[in-house]
This record gives C-alpha cells, sequence and structure tokens, in this order.
C-alpha cells in the first residue's frame, strides 16, 4: 500500500531540481561568506526541553521520539534556536558580535497537503551580540545581495516592528486576550475580518479608527509620519524610531528600492522583539523568507544578548526564479574491445570539467531512447582501425 508514498508533506528531488537546488545553494552561500560570516552545522536532532521549546514553533508541528534514554527529542524545526544554544554555550567566550550562517534541512509537522513541505531547505544568518539597528540594516542589505546573486530581481521585503502593533492594541484594548485576535487576523493576513471584528468591538469610533488605521500603515517611509499621530506611548514612539533608523541605514546600503513599510506584520515566531521582515516574490504563493531582531532568546539558554538575523527558503526561491535547467551531460559508448580508448577519451573530456556518462553499449537495451538525453554523444564501437 505505501510502495510509493511518502509521509505526509516529504518531497523527492529528482535530478534536474538537485542540480538546481546545488546551484542556487552555492551562489547564496558564497555570497554569505563574503560578507564575513560563518558557517556551522548542528545536529538533526535536538532535545525537546532545550531546542523543542525554545524554537517558538508550534507543538504539534515538531516531529518527536525517544532516544534509548527515554528523553523526548525533536527534528530540528527551525535553525535560530540551535544555533543560540551553541552561541550560548561553545562560543560564548568568543569577543561578540558573532556572525554565523547555516544552510540546513528543518522539520514542521503538517496535518494536510497544500504547499507547505514538512520538510525544506533554509539559507540564513544571525548576528549575535549587537542591539544596533545598524546590524538589522547589515542583515537586511545581504538578505538582498544574496538574494540577488541566487539571480532573483523581482522581490520586496515588507519591515516592520513588533513593538508597535504590541502598544496600539495596549493603549486601544488593555487586555491580552482581546489583542491575540487581532493579531490572528494580521498573521492570517485576514483583513476583511480584521475590519469586521473591530466594528464589533465595544471601542469609542476614535478608538475603532486608530485600529482600523493601522491598516494603512503600509507603503513607504513617510508612513511614520501617520503611524505617530495613532499612538501616545513611548514604547510605540521608541519602535518607530528604530524604524526611521533602520531606514537611513538601509538608504546608505543603497537597497530601499527593495524595501516597503508595513506596520501590520505580525509572526507566529513568538521570541521576536523588534523589527521583523518578510520576503515576496513574484510567481510564489509564499513568503520567500523573514527575519527580525530577536533580543531575548539567549536569556533562555542564561546567557542574555541581542541578536537579529533571517532564514531563506531555497525551495520556494527557486519556484520564484522558475528555472527550468537541464543538465548538459555527454556521453562515451563503446564496446568492451575498445574500452581503454573510451576511458581515455572520457578521462580528457572531464578533465575539461565537462560532465560524461561512459556507457557499454552491450549495457544499452535501446540505443536511440538513451541517447537522445545528451548532449553529445561519441562511440568507440568494434576493432580500432588501423592507421596508414
Amino acid at each position: 500500500m505505501f510502495m510509493f508514498e511518502k509521509p505526509l508533506g516529504m518531497v523527492d528531488t529528482l535530478p534536474n531540481l538537485y542540480e538546481v537546488k546545488k546551484n542556487t545553494r552555492e551562489a547564496m552561500t558564497t555570497t554569505i561568506e563574503q560578507w564575513g560570516f560563518q558557517f556551522i552545522e548542528t545536529p538533526t536532532l535536538e532535545y525537546y526541553e532545550t531546542v523543542g521549546v525554545q524554537s517558538a514553533i508550534l507543538d504539534q508541528q515538531l516531529f518527536k521520539l525517544l532516544d534509548q534514554q527515554g528523553h523526548t527529542l525533536v527534528l530540528r524545526p527551525d535553525m535560530t534556536a540551535p544555533i543560540a544554544r551553541v552561541a550560548a554555550s561553545k562560543l560564548y567566550n568568543t569577543s561578540y558580535p558573532l556572525r554565523l550562517a547555516y544552510s540546513a534541512n528543518v522539520f514542521r509537522a503538517q496535518q494536510r497537503e497544500g504547499g507547505r513541505p514538512a520538510e525544506f531547505e533554509q539559507v540564513g544568518v544571525e548576528l549575535i551580540g549587537d542591539g544596533t539597528t545598524s546590524a538589522d540594516a547589515e542583515t537586511i542589505a545581504l538578505m538582498i545581495e544574496t538574494l540577488k546573486q541566487a539571480g532573483l530581481e523581482n522581490f520586496k521585503i515588507a519591515i516592520g516592528h513588533i513593538g508597535f502593533g504590541n502598544a496600539l492594541f495596549k493603549e486601544v484594548l488593555g487586555n491580552q486576550e482581546r489583542a491575540d485576535v487581532l493579531r490572528r487576523f494580521l498573521y492570517e493576513k485576514n483583513y476583511v475580518g480584521y475590519r469586521e471584528h473591530v466594528k464589533d468591538l465595544p471601542l469609542s469610533s476614535i478608538d475603532k479608527e486608530r485600529l482600523l488605521n493601522l491598516l494603512k500603515l503600509r507603503g513607504d517611509i513617510e508612513k511614520v509620519a501617520d503611524a505617530q499621530e495613532m499612538v501616545s506611548s513611548q514604547e510605540a514612539k521608541n519602535s518607530l524610531q528604530e524604524i526611521s533608523q533602520l531606514w537611513s541605514a538601509l538608504e546608505a546600503f543603497q537597497v530601499t528600492d527593495y524595501i516597503k513599510l508595513d506596520l501590520n506584520i505580525v509572526s507566529h515566531m513568538s521570541y521576536y522583539t523588534g523589527i521583523l521582515y518578510e520576503v515576496y516574490a513574484d510567481n510564489v504563493g509564499f513568503l520567500i523568507g523573514n527575519g527580525g531582531r530577536y533580543d531575548h532568546l539567549f536569556e533562555k539558554f542564561n546567557r542574555a544578548a541581542p541578536a537579529t538575523g533571517f532564514g531563506l527558503h531555497i525551495d520556494r526561491i527557486i519556484e520564484a526564479l522558475n528555472i527550468e535547467e537541464e543538465q548538459k551531460f555527454q556521453c562515451v559508448i563503446y564496446s568492451q574491445e575498445r574500452r581503454k580508448e573510451a576511458i581515455a577519451h572520457t578521462t580528457e573530456l572531464r578533465a575539461s570539467e565537462k560532465k560524461v556518462v561512459m556507457q557499454d553499449i552491450s549495457g544499452i537495451k535501446d540505443v536511440d531512447a538513451f541517447t537522445k538525453q545528451f548532449e553529445e554523444v561519441v562511440y568507440f564501437i568494434g576493432s580500432k582501425k588501423e592507421e596508414l
């Protein structure tokens, strides 16, 4: 029954796609290394009580299993928490700031098919120990350069601040439960539901208008001025000041053409504390990446440190690139009496960086069908003719 089936959300990567992924990954990781970030690897399995709990991924999305000692393990659901574990322990004495990077598969259980894989590869960075908006700007600028080097041209980054929405909801609602309902609408991008819910709240018309105007805070940096008119708390003012400082730094990097402001962004990742952002690309219905600042995660590992970073979804980037690349192989077909000639010729081609298949003709059932897949075919068949 399950001979050809895969577990829910798992995907096979066939040869042509594997080649595209490899080339895309290499372009991205090379760019990240050029910016001074160092790659590390962490185990596929982590303890549930540490990385599993701190990952901010919903518990029902964790793949859990028991080791022989009875400890609950999880397949890592993201890379930020594992890197925080490593940085807080083995790298804690290293001079901060740390610039770390990763290219790894992560695992999140799905209840149904629908474009959300249960295993997918992320490439990303974590800048640890720097609490300035300069660090946020650096990681965002690096992310933009990484996407460009991967070949992506048409993409946008929506930047917000977790503190602004929190402060506005606190001012208007004063109730965490009521605020969480509105956050859920925003997270699901259900703006119609958000508007209808606000209209039904027992609030003054002025407060309702403030909540509804949150949806209008999307566009250029000038929207910060509109946001300032909506709030009075220092927390909200501070978040807007950080946004303005970040924008100035991004202008210095000359990347603001890729940026838009969106102050109603919320995230399911509960560890975000400040700047956060989402990456969108043409022809893709899901985010291709996201990131932000998480200044309290390291406290969970008893090593307080500010941090910021991003993660990019390789498969969705490839979908956005719409690459239909076929591998260009050559083929050398030989008969056994001319094997040595075929080996010598194949070796010469491979030395010039050609991809070459060498195939004994007696192992081919249909020569015409077999050779159609190759860019060029050379034959060494029959007895070698003596030169005159």
